[in-house]
């Protein structure tokens, strides 16, 4: 139980490597707060976490909704006082496209959600992962790494992730807040499916294996500042 008497909030946690790391953080200890749009699917993952002796809470959030995100900060900081592990999962693919042919609109949603929405949160927990001395973890991708064709909004929207994530470690590592980017390499996700439909979802890992990773590098203590980790695709 490495992460008794933890609080941890995971976005996007009705689905997926969200799910998955949020059930494996309340194994481990934590009261997990489960955030993401869809409230039937977070009660499901809810549900799982209180049948293996778990607690959590779900707080239904959808992320380009700003205001909304002051508000949980708010509210947990009335209940708990401080945040000790925030996992920065919830993002949008888009539409795999030549640049020329994205919409705006479209490109302005891939930002909002996976760049806005994520300084907006780091923005409102701040003050709570200071006063915990707590730890940060940010998906990202491979896609990140430069530039790959038909990939370009989401691409760049982890790159500027990245980028903050780094900015933010940076100026927090006097303070003891640390920062783990991980690439979690090929899932079995529906977004990983989206983006590559033809593809046999039994050479890919389940997120489980992702939320094992994750758990086993945050048990060995993470070093101040900014540290990274790329899991392998394969199962």
């Amino acid at each position: 139980m490495i992460l008794a008497g933890k609080v941890a909030l995971v976005t996007g946690a009705s689905r997926g490597i969200g799910a998955a790391l949020a059930e494996r953080l309340a194994q481990d200890g934590a009261h997990v707060i489960l955030t993401a749009r869809t409230e039937a699917g977070l009660i499901e993952v809810e549900d799982r976490i209180h049948a293996a002796g778990g607690t959590a809470t779900i707080a239904p959030l959808d992320l380009a909704k700003y205001d909304d995100i002051d508000k949980l900060a708010q509210a947990i900081a009335g209940r708990w006082e401080k945040l000790d592990l925030l996992v920065l999962n919830a993002a949008m693919l888009g539409t795999l496209s030549p640049l020329g042919h994205v919409a705006p609109k479209e490109f302005e949603s891939v930002m909002a959600l996976n760049v806005t929405a994520q300084w907006r949160v780091l923005r409102a927990f701040d003050p709570l992962l200071r006063r915990a001395r707590g730890s940060v973890v940010l998906l990202t991708s491979s896609v990140a790494n430069g530039g790959r064709a038909y990939w370009g909004p989401y691409a760049a929207s982890k790159a500027a992730l990245e980028v903050l994530a780094g900015t933010y470690a940076d100026e927090m590592q006097a303070l003891g807040v640390h920062c783990l980017v991980v690439d979690p390499g090929g899932t079995r996700t529906a977004m990983r499916a989206k983006a590559f439909p033809g593809e046999d979802p039994a050479t890919l890992k389940g997120p489980d294996a992702v939320a094992d990773a994750v758990a086993a590098r945050l048990s060995e203590g993470l070093p101040p500042g900014l540290s990274r980790m790329a899991i392998s695709t394969r199962p």
